[in-house]
């Protein structure tokens, strides 16, 4: 079955291509919305709530500040991207398999704030971070997705 093509009870249709700029230019909305919503959320938390955002590290202890919040969600979102545009070469649903991966991302990346940060509220917050940088991302990102190369 060809992956390009959407079929109905009625007909078959191709399925719409994006061209590659409008591809990236999806991508890159889809990683400054998780940012922007990551600031927001540490804007919330941090200043309005007043909640210290801190962790450790070892032995050190370390404040969340708004740039490494908003610095670590584009290189997350950057490296969903380049296994999304992998996955686009190499599988024939890209999508399915992104999402899929991306949760387990995400499930994984709750250790480091459940068992690191210094405070209980602190814990809800970077929590929640991580929580509202995987639905954007998750939400948006493989919007952009093609079907997947062509299997004959």
């Amino acid at each position: 079955m060809n992956p390009h093509v959407v079929t109905s009870p009625s007909r078959t249709v191709p399925a719409p291509q994006q061209s590659p700029g409008r591809r990236r230019l999806g991508r890159s909305v889809s990683i400054l919305a998780a940012t922007a919503a990551a600031l927001l959320a540490w804007t919330l938390f941090s200043v309005v709530l007043d909640i210290g955002l801190s962790a450790r590290r070892g032995s050190e202890v370390i404040d969340v500040a708004a740039g490494d919040v908003a610095a670590t969600t584009v290189v997350v979102g950057l490296l969903g991207w380049l296994l999304l545009a992998a996955l686009e070469r190499w599988t024939s649903r890209p999508r399915r398999v992104w999402t899929v991966v991306a949760v387990l991302v995400c499930v994984l990346s709750l250790a480091g704030p459940a068992f690191g940060a210094t405070s209980s509220g602190a814990r809800v917050a970077l929590l929640a971070l991580h929580v509202v940088v995987a639905v954007v991302l998750i939400a948006l990102l493989p919007r952009s997705a093609g079907a997947g190369p062509e299997r004959t």
